[in-house]
């Protein structure tokens, strides 16, 4: 019997080296296999932690740039106030001064003046702050991250403070040439405007439209001039005395002056201005509708053109927006600027460029 399997054995001695072989391979081929697939799940499990963290750090950013947005209206607002101050012209009025009627000339001009300012100035400091809070996020998320090479951080905290100190040029030099442009327009659009003179709502939106084309399209400079300043002379100065070896924070102003000049960033601030103005109307239609009693039969009860005050009216409405425009507390002319979709989409693909490594983006 023995004999007898293995001389069949020793006949089909190559099939069973072949199967064995066969085996064999399939054996380690299926190691292999499972090695590579749990290779490819440990690195799809690593990439999505390194996702989802990234995706919470950004999440976090834009929340600190809200509430920064916020507590930087205030020293805003009381830019503006003291710089263009109808409380002072308001005050003359009521002691019926002899000049009463020059001082009325000059309250209009003012309290356009001053809220058109805000609108811009606004929109600019939430746009602004955007880019730069996430700039510096973007650094931030890098220096963190577990697999960085170098132990030089990006963006340490003195120049953080540097860097942000950026700010004031908005709210100081750039703040006040924006004034003087804005002034100028009122000046020219509204300035032989009769205070008796009945507008509607639709014909003021017309005036803010005439001011808007000649600040924003009749200006020399560019709308970013007046956010941050455009030479490099000026940048350093600005950011605490700013010496020659604080290499990081220059770095970081140039940035966002690329940022600033680019078509899409000028797209963004121009939506912003145009949710602005329109939040802005919107405010001021509430000052412009019918008495429920003087609800006729209208084809348009609703139109624009239904309800006419006249401007001396209008005066004391314009003025007081600017505590809605600037408010510290959350309004829904601020929310609106805040959760525009464009400056959020804006927002997370300067943030993805900041917080990619230099070597991905090769």
């Amino acid at each position: 019997m023995f004999s007898s399997v293995w001389n069949f054995v020793k006949r089909h001695k190559r099939k069973f080296i072949f199967t064995g072989a066969v085996v064999g391979g399939v054996y380690f081929l299926g190691k292999y296999a499972q090695k590579k697939i749990r290779d490819i799940q440990e690195k799809e499990a690593t990439e999505y932690i390194a996702q989802a963290r990234r995706q919470f750090h950004f999440e976090s950013n834009q929340r600190t740039c809200n509430m920064t947005v916020l507590s930087m209206l205030p020293p805003l607002k009381e830019a503006i106030v003291n710089q263009l101050n109808s409380e002072s012209l308001t005050a003359l009025l009521k002691a019926k001064p002899a000049n009463k009627l020059e001082i009325w000339e000059d309250l209009k001009i003012i309290s356009f003046t001053r809220t058109i300012v805000g609108v811009y100035s606004t929109c600019m400091l939430v746009v602004l702050l955007r880019v730069q809070l996430n700039i510096i996020g973007g650094y931030l998320y890098l220096d963190n991250s577990v697999g960085k090479n170098t132990a030089t951080p990006l963006a340490p905290p003195d120049v953080q403070q540097q860097y942000l100190s950026s700010i004031q040029h908005l709210l100081g030099d750039g703040l006040t040439e924006l004034m003087t442009v804005v002034k100028k327009a009122v000046q020219n659009s509204l300035g032989g405007v009769s205070l008796k003179q009945s507008l509607s709502l639709l014909e003021l939106e017309q005036q803010l439209s005439w001011i808007r084309a000649e600040v924003e399209a009749g200006s020399e400079r560019p709308m970013s001039w007046y956010m941050l300043a455009d030479d490099e002379n000026a940048l350093s100065d600005q950011a605490c005395g700013l010496t020659e070896n604080d290499v990081g924070t220059i770095r970081l102003l140039n940035e966002t002056r690329d940022m600033l000049d680019s078509p899409d960033f000028t797209t963004v601030l121009n939506a912003s201005f145009n949710r602005g103005f329109s939040r802005l109307l919107d405010n001021l239609a509430e000052f412009f509708r019918a008495p429920p009693c003087d609800s006729a039969p209208s084809s348009a009860p609703d139109s624009l053109s239904a309800v006419s005050l006249p401007l001396a009216k209008i005066i004391p409405i314009v003025n007081g927006q600017i505590n809605t425009i600037c408010s510290e507390t959350p309004s829904h002319f601020v929310q609106e600027l805040l959760m525009n979709d464009q400056v959020k989409e804006f927002a997370a693909n300067v943030y993805e460029s900041f917080s990619t490594p230099q070597e991905l983006q090769k």
